[in-house]
């Protein structure tokens, strides 16, 4: 069970966009997040299967836009594959 799982949990819930404060996200996730998610945007990259974080929206459907000078972090959902 990855610490992130409260964050793709509550992502799953949404449908569109949502923007959150890293407090906000660092709420959701026990222990809070690492300095590194404050400091580094490489640390929200997407894609990344081998970081439980990136998985976690990931897994939800979405994708990270991190705005560290903001203190905030954009979520968009991914487009969904046509049939």
């Amino acid at each position: 069970m990855s610490k992130y799982n409260a964050l793709r949990d509550h992502l799953r819930r949404r449908t569109s966009e949502a923007r959150y404060t890293l407090d906000e996200i660092s709420e959701l996730v026990p222990g809070g997040l690492p300095p590194s998610a404050y400091r580094y945007e490489a640390w929200w990259a997407n894609g990344d299967q081998t970081h439980a974080h990136s998985r976690a929206w990931g897994d939800a459907g979405f994708t990270a836009h991190p705005d560290l000078a903001g203190r905030a972090v954009r979520f968009v959902p991914k487009p969904r594959a046509s049939r």
